[in-house]
């Protein structure tokens, strides 16, 4: 075999193979004599078949046998022989075999650039001195009172204000006629000002006192989500049957008791401060690193592999799906798609492509390694996210070695994140004094895509 090696850009190669006629005769005469121990071709004993009645009957099938092991054991060859890492899989339109000639293919394979030595010791970062207040924890509080809350039924006759919520029944018509979409319901519960219905609903019937026939009409914009009412203008007609207010529960331990694994309300106070105390925790870290990641995305130029950007775009789509699926919607209902997305967010998937071949040399060039208590430890962390028994993560891993593998790389990109920010020249400042990291990843990339939908309805 011989193989020729092109350099079609730093990181894409086009192998060019030429495999002698004899070792295409070789596997040739191998596949035809196992095939003449079981052929049954009728007029000849098995085993007796002449082989010029093989290639007459079954050539076809022979040459599409052999060519794609010729190619396997030759590509591998030459990967090893050339030590190429490759990423994503090779590309190719292999040639039909012709047995009285030598097989010439091409393979173009796309491989991991090298990366010059990262210099990462001594980098400068502003670390946020993010604190606690007691308002945060006290709006927490809030938040539980709220999930913990009451409606009840106003007996004075008053009108709607703000913050009530109403029981009400309403249908919407299309040109006089009841609109398919937009059904009749009956005894639905609507909070004053929140974004469930259509604000015209909130705008008409604050002031109102039930009970009452009310008609709002409401026009719905050319970009509205769903395509059944984008341009349309529907007539709901609604009856505000009768105002509820949102009784909270009193603050005390009998609230803390309620809500199952606490004591007091100073117990449910301390909890959450540790939560809040984790969460800032976790940002710090992230602020960190996304300053680490300008500063080296800045000083490191290197081509990416297509393979790779592609990788993470299916990474960002697939995040996005399951975001809109998470609220019983959809990338179309939403008014995207795959394509838009890999369009909009190809420069995020470029830089989460260069993050990882960054930690990547970093992790090699430290020789970085995971030991069994660093995972030990993992597992415990994540089955604590999870919910979950640290066994029940082991058996999820022992059933899956390739995600097994995945997760061990992750875990050593921490590690090498840590020991990038334990090197740092690290600088204290107060909130609002950090630098804002420019850099997205996906879910805030989802995050961000939402928030303009909303803006648009």
């Amino acid at each position: 075999m011989q193989v020729k090696i092109e350099d079609k850009s730093s990181v894409k190669k086009m192998l060019a193979f030429e495999i002698s006629k004899e070792a295409v005769t070789k596997e040739l005469d191998k596949a035809y004599n196992e095939l003449k121990k079981k052929a049954d071709v009728k007029g000849f004993r098995k085993g007796k078949i002449p082989r010029k009645v093989l290639e007459n009957r079954f050539s076809k099938e022979i040459h599409a046998d052999v060519a794609p092991r010729l190619i396997q054991e030759a590509f591998i060859e030459a990967v090893k022989e050339h030590d190429l890492n490759i990423v994503g899989g090779p590309q190719m339109d292999p040639p039909p075999l012709d047995p009285d000639n030598a097989y010439n293919f091409e393979i173009t394979v796309e491989i991991k650039p090298e990366i010059e030595d990262v210099e990462f010791e001594g980098i400068a970062l502003e670390e946020t001195k993010y604190e606690v207040s007691d308002g945060e924890i006290e709006s927490q509080i809030y938040m539980i009172q709220k999930t913990m809350s009451k409606k009840e039924k106003v007996q004075e006759e008053r009108p709607v204000k703000e913050s009530d919520f109403v029981l009400i029944d309403y249908e919407g018509f299309l040109n006089e006629e009841p609109c398919d979409k937009t059904p009749k319901i009956e005894n639905y519960v609507m909070g004053i000002g929140q974004k469930v219905m259509p604000k015209e609903f909130s705008e008409k019937l604050t002031g109102a006192i039930p009970v009452q026939d009310l008609e709002i009409e409401v026009p719905y914009s050319e970009d509205y989500h769903d395509e059944n009412l984008k341009g349309k203008t529907i007539l709901y007609k609604v009856k505000l049957k009768e105002i509820q207010e949102e009784i909270l529960p009193d603050l005390n331990d009998e609230l803390a008791k309620g809500l199952g694994k606490f004591e007091t309300l100073d117990d449910v106070r301390a909890s959450i401060r540790e939560n809040l105390e984790k969460g800032y925790a976790q940002r710090i870290k992230h602020e960190l690193s996304e300053q680490i990641f300008q500063n080296l995305l800045k000083k490191y130029e290197f081509e990416v592999p297509e393979a790779m950007i592609e990788g993470e775009l299916s990474g960002i789509t697939m995040e996005a799906e399951q975001a809109y699926a998470a609220n019983n919607t959809s990338l179309e209902e939403a008014g995207l798609s795959k394509d838009i997305l890999r369009t909009q967010y190809r420069g995020v998937a470029e830089k989460q492509a260069r993050r990882h071949l960054i930690l990547d040399k970093i992790i090699s060039q430290g020789k970085l390694e995971l030991d069994d208590e660093e995972l030990e430890k993992s597992f415990a962390e994540m089955a604590m996210g999870m919910n979950a028994s640290v066994d029940a993560v082991k058996n999820y891993f022992n059933m899956d070695p390739k995600q097994l593998e995945y997760y061990k790389h992750t875990q050593l990109e921490k590690k090498a994140v840590d020991l990038i920010i334990e090197k740092a020249s690290i600088k204290q400042v107060e909130p609002g004094a950090a630098k804002e990291p420019d850099a997205v990843n996906a879910e805030d990339a989802v995050k961000e895509e939402d928030a303009l939908k909303e803006e648009k309805e």
